[in-house]
This record gives C-alpha cells, sequence and structure tokens, in this order.
C-alpha cells in the first residue's frame, strides 16, 4: 500500500485544521539568535519569571518514590485545592496542563456537526480542541475593547438550534481575564451566558493575578458552569504542566470514566501540593508581577509607537503597534535578547503582547524600546 492509500484511513476531521503555534523553547531561540540562555529576556509566553517557590524546588529534590505510579485520584491534590478554594474536592479533577481538561471538555460534549461558541480574539486551544472533533466553531467576536457581548452569544445558542441542523451549540468557551487583551469578564455578563441552555467553560489560568475573585465557588450553583486553572502562571511550574477543573457533581462520574488513569505524573502532583502549603509566598510573587504590571505600563505610555491596551488583570500586557510592523519590532526586540509575542490577525492586527517580567527585565525592555526610533 501507499501512502496515499494509507492516508485515507486518517480522521478527515483533522484534515484542514490549522496547527496551533506554540512558543519556540529557549535554547532553539538561544542558537538562532546566538545570545546565551541566561541573557534572554523572555516575555513571550506569560510564564513566571521567578519560577517555583524554593519549597517546591526542595520537595521535589527529595521526593523519594519516582519508580512507583502516581495516585490515579490526585487524592491528596485534590484535597489540597478542596481547602484552598473553599470547595468540595469531590469537583476537582486535576489535568496535564488545563489544556488536557479542555481536550476532554471536547471529547465528552462535541461530536462531527456540533457546535462551539467561540468569543475572538482569545486563546486558541477553544476552537483548535473543538475543530479537532468535528464540531463547528460560532464566533461573537469580542468589542473594540475585548468585552464579549453576551447578547451575540445568545443570538447564536437561539439561531443555531432554531435552525434545527445536525448537532447543536454545546459549549461556550469563556476566559476571565482573557488572553491576551488581559480584560475581566464581569460578574453580570458571565451570569447573562450561564441562563443558557449550554455548558459554560470558564478558564482562570490568570485569575491570581486579578483585582477581582475566582468564580471557582459558582460551580456549586450552576450545573453548567466548568472553571478551570493552573499552576503554570502563579505557582511557576509551566514545564510541569499541571492544571485542575472545577467540574459540576453530575459530570464527575462521566470524566473519571473519561480520564487516563495516570494522567498527572508524580513531580507535578508533589509540585502543586507543595506550592498549595505556601500559598503565601505564591502570593507575595504574585505582588510583585502586579507592582511590575504598572511599572510597565507607565513605561510603555512613553513609547510613541506602542499604545497599551488598559487595565489588564493578568501577567501581560497587550499592545497596539503604531507607525511599524509588530512582526518587525518583535525582531528588533530580539536583536536586543528581547521576547515578545506578536499578532497579526482580526481583533490583533498589529498588536503584540508583553508578559511581565522581574524589575530586570522591565529594565531591559525599556533600553531596548528607547533606542527602536519609529
Amino acid at each position: 500500500m501507499t501512502a496515499t492509500d494509507l492516508s485515507r484511513l486518517l480522521n478527515p476531521e483533522i484534515e484542514g485544521i490549522e496547527a496551533y503555534t506554540p512558543i519556540s523553547p529557549l535554547d532553539v531561540l538561544s542558537a538562532r539568535l546566538g545570545i546565551a540562555v541566561e541573557d534572554l529576556v523572555k516575555l513571550d509566553a506569560n510564564e513566571n519569571p521567578y519560577g517555583p517557590i524554593p519549597a517546591v524546588s526542595q520537595a521535589l529534590a527529595h521526593y523519594k518514590h519516582w519508580h512507583i505510579y502516581p495516585d490515579p485520584e490526585a487524592t491528596e491534590l485534590r484535597e489540597a485545592l478542596a481547602d484552598f478554594l473553599s470547595v468540595d474536592a469531590n469537583s476537582i479533577l486535576p489535568g496535564h496542563g488545563a489544556d488536557e481538561l479542555l481536550d476532554y471538555i471536547c471529547r465528552i460534549f462535541l461530536r462531527p456537526g456540533d457546535a462551539i461558541v467561540n468569543t475572538p480574539p482569545t486563546f486558541g486551544m477553544y476552537s483548535f480542541d473543538a475543530k479537532l472533533q468535528g464540531a463547528r466553531v460560532l464566533d461573537a467576536t469580542r468589542s473594540a475593547t475585548y468585552a464579549i457581548d453576551s447578547q451575540a452569544i445568545a443570538q447564536l445558542v437561539r439561531q443555531e438550534n432554531a435552525n434545527q441542523r445536525p448537532g447543536c451549540t454545546k459549549v461556550v468557551f469563556l476566559t476571565s481575564p482573557n488572553n491576551p487583551s488581559g480584560n475581566w469578564l464581569a460578574d453580570a455578563q458571565l451570569r447573562a451566558v450561564l441562563e443558557l441552555p449550554v455548558m459554560v467553560v470558564l478558564d482562570e489560568a490568570y485569575v491570581e493575578f486579578a483585582d477581582f475573585p475566582s468564580r471557582a465557588s459558582w460551580v456549586a450553583q450552576h450545573d453548567n458552569l466548568i472553571v478551570l486553572r493552573t499552576f503554570s502562571k502563579a505557582a511557576g511550574i509551566a514545564g510541569l504542566r499541571l492544571g485542575y477543573g472545577i467540574f459540576p457533581q453530575w459530570l464527575m462520574p462521566t470524566l473519571w470514566k473519561f480520564k487516563q488513569p495516570y494522567n498527572v505524573n508524580i513531580a507535578a502532583m508533589v509540585a502543586g501540593v507543595t506550592a498549595l502549603s505556601h500559598a503565601a509566598e505564591i502570593s507575595d510573587v504574585v505582588a510583585k508581577l502586579k507592582a511590575q504590571r504598572e511599572r510597565t505600563y507607565a513605561m510603555l505610555a512613553s513609547v510613541p509607537y506602542l499604545q497599551a491596551v488598559p487595565a489588564s488583570q493578568a501577567n501581560f500586557i497587550l499592545c497596539k503597534v503604531l507607525g511599524v510592523q509588530a512582526k518587525t519590532l518583535k525582531l528588533a526586540l530580539e536583536d536586543y535578547g528581547i521576547l515578545v509575542r506578536h499578532y497579526a490577525k482580526p481583533g490583533l492586527d498589529n498588536c503584540i503582547r508583553i508578559s511581565i517580567g522581574r524589575p530586570q527585565d522591565t529594565d531591559a525592555l525599556e533600553r531596548a524600546l528607547g533606542k527602536l526610533a519609529y
């Protein structure tokens, strides 16, 4: 048989899906730019530049049972999360990053022909995972200030169901703070979407950096709400891939039946439990990054070719680039060893996103921006 013959065995839903574009790792960037890893200022992936707190590194260094499979129910981690969030442990499911849980949600709810509602510009994995299932993506585009339009979302859901097409709209994906704009989703807008006959997935990857509380406790009052969280950002262990979801009780038996037995590795569990037992130290790191966010806003205000989107509640700032192509600016900053992310798509045309760094990272960014005249 030829490769052409064998390719017919592939799932046809995959053909035509655009691959998700991740950020290049540091060693690859270092080799390409000819700059040592330690001299790079990595502000392109919303990582915590401080890394894990010392207690996490110590716990990993002293752990002795790497040869034993992890607890498939992540009991200790779930109980620690329940105490931390003041929610029922029986509503929590950890995952290999929140991305794994997004994949589970799409595979559990969506069949070919079903639909999700997406609110671009936002995190790209929602539409990516839905399309892998052969689902359609209905876009309720955000406003010029990146607010969602709850009425447009409702209209999409009702119109789709009224048309009685094969499949139906089953899931609405929301993000608060939104990535990459950083804006907060108001309570009233969330409540309006929760009134619809759909599952609502609220991604709170950056909520620790917000001046508003998590909606994790809302899950107990809303059978159609799922809240996703992560240890990647505030806890600084993105490389270990640890996320979790707070799910309605009725859905948990299906999730336990569906998930891989050992989906969370033991290193991630050890790090997660340790981080939760030192929550005050993590809060101190978050406070440093929030203070640096305000300093970065003040610095950007003096850069004539950048217009920062105000009021970010996350650990990054989105900027519109004026008078020059965003990619040109990104590449120019790379020459100084500073890495940012650029966008060139609807709602994000000619934008860059700058992750919040340490004081010395902001110093380096400020020096580089001052040397570039556009």
